[in-house]
């Protein structure tokens, strides 16, 4: 063989070791990029809902303690109801001395 074939026979050789090699790396680099990208997302996900979680915890607080002060209000008007219904009769029987004075 001349030394011209043998020269591109070995750059060809070298040529395709280093296609390789460098193919070799750029998809490792970019692996690892998607990798992290991944990962941020996924982070970001959990972060939003941990957000999420948190704000419904807060509604049912709030729900719960809406709850108890309806439970108070329902109870007071109860109460202020009877009350209201004794007054009624008090004042009835005060109405019927009233037109028997008459």
């Amino acid at each position: 063989m001349s030394d011209i074939a043998i020269l591109s026979t070995v750059i060809g050789i070298v040529g395709t070791a280093c296609a390789i090699a460098f193919g070799y790396s750029a998809w490792k680099r970019n692996h690892k990029v998607d990798d992290t990208t991944a990962g941020e997302k996924s982070a970001t996900v959990l972060t939003e809902i941990g957000y999420i979680k948190s704000g419904i915890d807060d509604i049912k607080r709030k729900q719960d303690k809406q709850d108890t002060q309806y439970l108070d209000t329902v109870t007071r008007l109860t109460a202020v109801e009877a009350s209201a219904k004794q007054a009624h009769k008090r004042i009835d029987r005060l109405e019927g001395r009233a037109d028997r004075e008459e």
